[in-house]
């Protein structure tokens, strides 16, 4: 599934409200841009990516059913 594809399921569904959702189509995004890239870009972005999932924490324990 490309960016774009993706950005539709993700509005299709009412996921924006889902930033685990988010994340991952930040990823796609950089994904399809990794080829004109340089790797110190890519790698900063990266972790930009990251650090912003690690930040999600475990919000999610005890809604497991609602949620995903």
């Amino acid at each position: 599934m490309d960016s774009k594809n993706l950005a539709k399921y993700i509005e299709n569904t009412e996921g924006i409200s889902k930033p685990w959702l988010l994340v991952q189509l930040r990823l796609k995004k950089l994904e399809e841009r990794r080829p004109t890239m340089e790797r110190d870009e890519y790698m900063k972005e990266l972790e930009d990516i990251h650090q912003d999932l690690m930040k999600l924490g475990e919000w999610w324990r005890g809604m497991e059913n609602e949620v995903f």
